[in-house]
């Protein structure tokens, strides 16, 4: 049995974004296949040390919580490496690990000091790009440090996985990475830890922010301005003329929260919806299941999560035709896809799909369907095939 060092900035129960998620998901299905999983990340400033949940031995360093300027954090990053590095040091000590896997560019320095002390391959798996989430502006700090991190830690990787085909194109083609040790590993989605909801605890619920005869529109996630929540709004005006018993609701903050807040005033939006702010995993799932439709409207997407889990939700979804979305949200069925960056043709597609309760229940079903292809044991399964490729074979006397 293999064992591995799987090294993240944030893993449940802190959580930033859709990271966390995904380590625990991998690392637990890894758990299940026989594969030992250590996972090394941090704990804010209060935190069980060492732990074993869901089979996964986490181990946590203890750091103080992270600033909000971007420069102050490329600083903090750097602090967190050096820490995660003497943890996983002490840890090398008492463990024998046979590979490390590393989660964006985050922990690539511990990433790359830890797999040389040990002596065993690193693997890198990248979500996300600087580049990509910039549109290409990387040219000053901090973007240009970060961008130069994610650069040298994939080709000083053994091994790089990406979640989508389009990601895969992007780390080749903006790193300059050898195409044969980039491999495309989708994330995955377990429809059991969207928690179920009391009937009559949804219906409350869908009280607060609309009328039982209208329709509810949800733009939930990172209110960041690769995510476009700024083009779903500038479509809401079309969709409320065509239909006027429509609302919508804004679930999530971010850096682009207070303009998000402005174009809607400017608009006249503000009497047609509620921007709801952060909301917790306990929340996240009632949203999908109260609203009529979800809007995935990004610019940048490296892969779509949101996507999927309004599907497993029961609650159709239209997307822009851009990034990963185009291989999780197929063109008709399942989903809708509108042009990226068209706010015009994402109206279009958002009336088609309100106006039409036999389309919804079509996509509601077939939505369904489609989630089953992104299952985390599959995803485990390739993940530790990779594994193996880079493990010297065992003699077998």
């Amino acid at each position: 049995m293999s064992r591995i060092l799987i090294v993240s900035w944030e893993y449940p129960p802190l959580i930033e974004g859709g990271l966390a998620r995904h380590v625990r998901k991998l690392s637990e299905a890894l758990v299940e296949l026989g594969v030992e999983v250590h996972v090394l990340t941090r704990g804010g400033e209060e935190a069980t040390v060492e732990e074993e949940v869901g089979g996964v031995q986490i181990h946590r360093i203890v750091e103080p919580e992270r600033p909000v300027d971007l420069a102050e954090f490329v600083t903090w990053v750097e602090r967190m490496n050096s820490d995660m590095l003497a943890a996983g040091v002490e840890l090398g000590d008492r463990f024998e690990f046979d590979l490390v896997h590393g989660h964006d560019w985050l922990v690539a320095g511990a990433c790359d000091h830890l797999a040389r002390r040990y002596r065993c391959p690193l693997v890198t798996t990248i979500h996300a790009t600087e580049y990509g989430r910039h549109q290409g502006w990387v040219d000053k700090h901090p973007q240009s440090h970060i961008h130069g991190v994610e650069k040298w830690i994939v080709n000083r990787s053994d091994r790089v996985i990406a979640c989508s085909e389009f990601m895969r194109d992007q780390i080749v083609d903006i790193f300059g990475a050898d195409e044969e040790k980039v491999r495309v590993i989708h994330n995955g989605i377990d429809p059991d830890d969207l928690p179920d909801a009391d009937e009559s605890e949804l219906t409350r619920l869908r009280s607060e922010f609309a009328a039982p005869d209208e329709k509810l529109v949800l733009l939930i996630g990172r209110l960041v301005y690769e995510k476009g929540f700024q083009l779903a709004l500038e479509a809401m005006p079309k969709v409320i003329e065509a239909m006027p018993d429509t609302r919508f609701l804004v679930a999530g903050s971010g850096t682009h929260e207070a303009e998000l807040h402005r174009l809607a005033e400017d608009l006249g939006l503000m009497e047609h919806g509620t921007f709801l702010g952060w909301i917790g995993d306990d929340v996240l799932a009632s949203l999908y299941r109260i609203a009529d439709l979800t809007v995935v409207p990004s610019i940048y997407e490296p892969f779509g999560l949101v996507a999927l889990e309004a599907m497993a939700s029961e609650c159709p979804c239209i997307a822009a035709d851009t990034g990963g979305l185009r291989e999780v949200v197929p063109v008709d069925g399942a989903g809708l896809r509108f042009r990226a960056s068209d706010p015009d043709h994402l109206a279009e597609a958002a009336i088609e799909v309100l106006s039409s309760e036999e389309l919804r229940q079509t996509m509601i079903q077939e939505g369904l369907a489609h989630i089953r292809r992104f299952d985390w044991s599959d995803v485990a399964v390739k993940t530790e095939e990779l594994y193996r490729g880079l493990l010297p074979v065992a003699d077998p006397s």
